[in-house]
């Protein structure tokens, strides 16, 4: 049976694409999937092997810096909407290496932009460029307030600079050429198959080997968590349901200081575990806070709540518990991306802290 819809996904193989891959294939088998990811250290095709082997499901290869590669992407399907999501997106990592995030965050899209424009000319009828973004393109609250989808642009590390210079360009490409565009800003992510360079995994990971937990600062930092299965219905809804030209702001209303979210994590996996209760307290570890370091950052999705009658499905604590278990019972997932170009990068980040 021909595809009603073929959609590309791109970064599918990384942490939020995985899930989003998976929730359209099995949601959706009318509709041929494809999902191209470059496989950098965060994208990990074993975090697709249910759903691999499924007719509607493709994976092309490719670089979105590569801009031959991309438009031949575009020539060789006929997408009816385009979800992206590859990016650089660990904040320690734009520190290090800024070049990188601008290439593949903000010349990666703009190569994207233009094998879609040409692609679709005008045949836009029913077509959507759906661009995957992050909340701290805002910048930093203090103690009160929300970013709204009218929040201006005030970024503070090369990788919510890159992502803010994306997002600009996605808008200019449908305010310019007539492009349907729409937008979504997201909180912090967590659960499965998250790469353990990020704050949760890497609690859980470093508990199991009993390895020092570095805390920036006090970690008084604050963010609002969202469970990345919500995340991707979040993106389901706003793909087949969002208003053209529009921005919706994905948040989990939830919000926590790292300190106190380590110490929730820390109980969580000592009971699953069977260790003592507060057993792993001491390997919290508090190290020099990271150049940029916002403070607070809290997401209002009412938008998308009154809208597309969304929000989130779990209690943070629930959340959590199953994040902690799907950890402890994927071990050898773990072990597997914890392994060589990571463990370089996690020696470069903290040996000297």
């Amino acid at each position: 049976m021909e595809a009603s819809k073929t959609l590309l996904i791109t970064g599918g193989a990384g942490f939020i694409g995985s899930h989003v891959v998976r929730r359209f294939v099995r949601e959706y088998p009318g509709y041929r999937i494809v999902n191209a990811d470059k496989l950098t250290y965060a994208g990990n095709l074993e975090n697709l092997t249910d759903i691999e082997n499924c007719k509607n499901y493709v994976f092309e290869r490719i670089d979105i810096v590569n801009k031959q590669a991309v438009l031949e992407l575009f020539q060789k399907y006929d997408f009816n909407g385009v979800i992206h999501l590859a990016a650089e997106s660990h904040v320690d990592r734009s520190i290090t290496a800024p070049d990188d995030f601008v290439f593949t965050n903000i010349v990666g899209t703009v190569n994207l932009l233009n094998a879609t424009l040409a692609s679709w000319k005008d045949r836009t009828e029913g077509r959507l460029f759906y661009h995957i973004s992050t909340d701290e393109v805002y910048g930093s609250l203090g103690g009160e307030g929300l970013f709204t989808e009218k929040t201006s642009y005030d970024p503070k590390s090369p990788y919510s600079a890159s992502k803010a210079g994306s997002d600009h360009m996605v808008r200019a490409y449908g305010h310019t050429f007539g492009l349907p565009v729409v937008i979504s800003n997201c909180s912090n992510n967590y659960g499965p198959n998250q790469f353990p360079e990020k704050l949760i995994p890497l609690v859980i990971n470093n508990i199991r080997n009993n390895r020092p937990i570095p805390v920036y600062g006090r970690g008084e930092n604050v963010r609002d968590w969202l469970y990345v299965e919500d995340h991707a219905r979040a993106i389901d809804l706003i793909f087949h349901q969002g208003k053209v030209g529009d921005t919706y702001n994905i948040g989990g209303f939830n919000e926590w200081k790292n300190i106190d979210l380590i110490k929730m994590i820390i109980k969580t996996v000592d009971k699953q575990l069977g260790n003592p209760e507060g057993n792993s307290d001491r390997l919290i570890t508090y190290v020099t806070d990271r150049a940029g370091h916002d403070l607070r950052y809290a997401i209002d999705a009412t938008k998308i709540k009154n809208e597309l009658d969304w929000e989130p499905s779990l209690q943070f604590e629930e959340g959590i518990e199953k994040t902690v278990k799907w950890y402890i019972k994927n071990q050898e997932w773990l072990d597997n991306v914890t392994s060589g170009e990571y463990e370089k990068y996690y020696v470069e980040m903290y040996a000297d802290r």
